[in-house]
Formats: structure tokens, C-alpha cells, sequence
């Protein structure tokens, strides 16, 4: 087994092991001083979702988010020499990140491999951290594979961003943090991808409270964790594209899916329009940009799928805030539209002098701003004398949109408006995942 140029003893499927509270203690003492020690404060958005929310804000580390917890603890447990060969890592995001600042702040070599079609901001943030970027093969997948090829060769340390215990142990520091910044906790929502936070958190928060509700939430497109404890084995996932890119893991760790089972009371999928309103959500009401990994939590409660929870005292951990600006633009106005916030619309309007002008004046009366307005002439069916407008329209949300509608119509003949009858927020969130807790408290009334 350890001839596979893959094989790496700290996530040995044969051998999993097991996180102890004590491990993670000793990791809190251990990072302190190199790493934020993070607010977890009352969020705006109490009122609305109906909980007594609390934000854990982990975007707020030095690289933005939470894996410098895990990477710092994992880093100062190496031995003179393996911090001499260095350390290599095969990643898309955060943990190349948090390895490159760190191990640039420690004097390690680091050796960062990822594939070749990753962000080049990501990558130029890297390189930018102090580490040294290789770029190769179309998969995180065959990046790792490359990565574990270097560790073998150059007697560097393959250290593995979502599964290697001492990442599992430096993430639960999260959990000792909150339950000394909230003690009366009643439940903690945690974004999950390969599961080092979750697990990390679970086990620290279980120990010193065993009655705090803990849950992980992932989306409809990268939901790995869900689908390999219904099966109660690890499975592939395929992953496209999504708004979540940070929990856009494959297949889930070895340590951190054996050791989940009994310590978290459910997992949850949210869609991932909700991510995009909770995106916008976030940004509006808490002043805070957060990636869509780090907003799930958020989305989730958003979406409705924590009945249980109405009135309780929650924490959403915010886990990461290294959003493109390009994704975000699109995040913000995804989520406008799913609001009824921003409107597309056509309308034939007369093609003379104040034709466009009185459609622009009708709009501008109810208080509605035009974001874009494209007209088109040739395709236009009966006279020459009309032009279609392809409107791009801002309201305040669905009632305003209704009375633009409204509007519209009782002043021109043609016009043609999307089907509103299905708002999303009509729509329920999706699915839960299994209950994995030996006595459930979860979704009890």
C-alpha cells in the first residue's frame, strides 16, 4: 500500500483516525498569537430569519478565511527536519493561501500544485504569499496526484488541506472560540466540503456542551459529505461549476467521515440561488463580503430548512471570505432577481420622438430605475413605425415589480413579462441529508 505514489499514512482509509477534544485544546494554546482570534457577534439579520443569530466571522484571518487555523497548528507540529525538506499541498484556493503565508512567515519551503485551469487571481495571490506555484493537470485530482508525487521524491510533506488530523484539530479551535464568545449556544450551522471544519468544531463543541445542536450544510452541487453518509461509505462526486467553490470537494476525507457519525444531529443541502441571495443578504445588512462557501449557513436559515430552530440561539459560521469581484457582481444580482428586486421585461413602444421617452417617464412616476434598455427595430412584427425596449428594471422587491407590471399594461398593447408565478422564494430550499445523530434533538417541535 505505501508503494502508491498516492498513499499518505494520515488519511489511510485502513486507518482512520480518531480527533480527541484534548488534541484541539492543545492546538488552541498552540496557535495563539499567529492566527485572529475571530468576533462572533449579533447579526441584523435576526429579526428576519427569527433566531437569535450570531455570525462567526472567520473571512476576518489574514488570507480570509479559516484554514490558517489548521495549517498553523499542522505546521508547528513538524519536526526541524521536515520543516527543513519543506511541505506541498495540492489545492484551488484558501489552503494554498493559508500555507504560503504561513510557511513564508515560518522560513519553510512550500510547494503549491494547481490545476492548470484555477483562477489566476488565486494563483497570483499565492505566488503573491511567498510560495511556489506549479500548475498542472485539469483536476484538483491530478494536481494531487503531482503533489504527492513531489513529497515522495523530495522528502517534503504532503499535507492534506481538508483531512490530515492536526488541520482537523487546528479547525476545532473554531468550536472553543464560540462556546466562550456565546456559552448559551443552542445551535452552530457550519459550511462543509471535505469536513475538516465541521468534524474539527463538532468534536470540541460536543465535549465541552454535548447538548448544542450541530449541523453542516452543503449545496445541491457539491454535496459530497450528504451523499457518502447516506451510503455510509466515501463516494466520488462529479462537480461542475458553483457558486461554492470552497466546498467543491470530490470526495470527502477519510479522517473526518468516520469520525462525523454520532457527533453531528444532521446534515443539510441548500440550493444554490439561496447562496446567491444570502451573498446579498450578508453584504446589505452586515456590511460583510463573504465567499459562497462562507455564506451557506446563512442560506440555509434563509431558505427555511431550520423550523426547529425559530427563537433559538444560533451561530452561522462565516468561514470564508475570498470571493471573485466578478462572482460577486453575479451573486448580487442573482440574487436581486430571485428577489423580484431586478426585473427583464419587453415592451413595443411608438418609434418617434418621446416614444422611449414616455415608457422611461412611466417607470421613473412608481419610483422604478431602468438598469438597461436595448431596442430592437428589425424584428419587430406589424408597422414600422414601433420598437420593442429589452428592459432591465430595479424595484423594491415583488409587490413594487407587481405594480411595474400593473403599469406596463394598462398603458401599451404589447409586452411580454417571464413567468412570476414561481418566485424562488416560494420554493422550498431542497432536501435534508441523514440524521446522523445517536439520540436526535434535531427537527423536533
Amino acid at each position: 500500500m505505501s508503494d502508491d505514489v498516492e498513499f499518505d499514512e494520515n488519511c489511510d482509509p485502513n486507518n482512520p483516525r480518531k480527533i480527541k477534544y484534548e488534541e484541539i485544546l492543545a492546538a488552541s494554546r498552540r496557535i495563539v498569537g499567529a492566527i485572529v482570534r475571530t468576533p462572533c457577534t449579533p447579526a441584523h439579520l435576526s429579526d428576519k430569519l427569527g433566531v437569535d443569530l450570531y455570525l462567526k466571522q472567520e473571512f476576518m484571518q489574514f488570507t480570509g478565511s479559516f484554514k490558517e487555523r489548521g495549517v498553523t497548528n499542522t505546521l508547528s507540529m513538524l519536526s526541524d527536519e521536515q520543516k527543513r525538506y519543506g511541505v506541498v499541498a495540492a489545492t484551488m484556493g484558501n489552503h494554498g493561501a493559508a500555507m504560503c503565508y504561513h510557511t513564508t512567515r515560518l522560513g519553510i519551503p512550500c510547494v503549491i500544485v494547481m490545476p492548470v485551469l484555477t483562477a489566476i487571481n488565486k494563483v497570483n495571490r499565492c505566488q503573491a504569499l511567498g510560495g511556489k506555484i506549479i500548475l498542472h493537470g485539469n483536476s484538483i485530482a491530478e494536481a494531487k496526484r503531482y503533489a504527492m508525487n513531489i513529497s515522495k521524491e523530495k522528502r517534503m510533506t504532503y499535507i492534506n488541506g481538508y483531512d490530515h488530523p492536526n488541520i482537523v484539530e487546528g479547525q476545532g479551535t473554531a468550536g472553543i472560540e464560540i462556546l466562550e464568545q456565546v456559552p448559551d449556544v443552542d445551535a452552530i450551522i457550519i459550511p462543509t466540503g471535505g469536513g475538516s471544519l465541521i468534524c474539527g468544531i463538532a468534536i470540541a463543541v460536543k465535549h465541552l456542551k454535548p447538548d448544542t445542536e450541530i449541523y453542516g450544510v452543503e449545496t445541491d452541487k457539491t454535496c459530497s459529505m450528504v451523499e457518502s453518509l447516506r451510503k455510509n461509505e466515501r463516494i466520488y462526486l462529479d462537480i461542475d461549476t458553483t457558486i461554492a467553490d470552497g466546498l467543491a470537494v470530490n470526495m470527502v476525507g477519510v479522517n473526518t467521515f468516520h469520525n462525523l457519525k454520532g457527533i453531528v444531529d444532521k446534515m443539510i443541502v441548500v440550493k444554490e440561488d439561496w447562496v446567491a441571495r444570502a451573498i446579498m443578504h450578508i453584504v446589505e445588512q452586515e456590511r460583510f463580503v463573504v465567499e459562497g462557501a462562507g455564506a451557506v449557513s446563512v442560506a440555509a436559515l434563509m431558505a427555511g430548512l431550520f423550523p426547529n430552530l425559530k427563537g433559538k440561539k444560533v451561530v452561522c459560521v462565516l468561514s470564508g471570505g475570498n470571493i471573485d469581484t466578478t462572482i460577486l457582481s453575479r451573486a448580487l444580482e442573482r440574487g436581486m432577481a430571485a428577489e423580484g428586486r431586478l426585473v427583464k421585461f419587453k415592451v413595443t413602444v411608438y418609434d418617434r420622438p418621446g416614444g422611449m421617452a414616455d415608457i422611461c417617464s412611466l417607470l421613473a412616476s412608481i419610483g422604478v430605475t431602468i438598469r438597461d434598455c436595448i431596442p430592437e427595430r428589425a424584428w419587430v412584427k406589424g408597422d414600422v413605425f414601433s420598437v420593442q425596449l429589452k428592459v432591465v428594471a430595479e424595484t423594491r422587491g415583488w409587490d413594487h415589480t407587481k405594480e411595474l407590471v400593473e403599469q406596463v399594461k394598462k398603458h401599451y398593447k404589447e409586452y411580454f413579462f417571464q413567468d412570476m408565478s414561481e418566485r424562488i422564494d416560494k420554493t422550498a430550499g431542497t432536501r435534508r441529508g441523514p440524521c446522523l445523530a445517536p439520540n436526535p434533538v434535531c427537527m423536533q417541535k
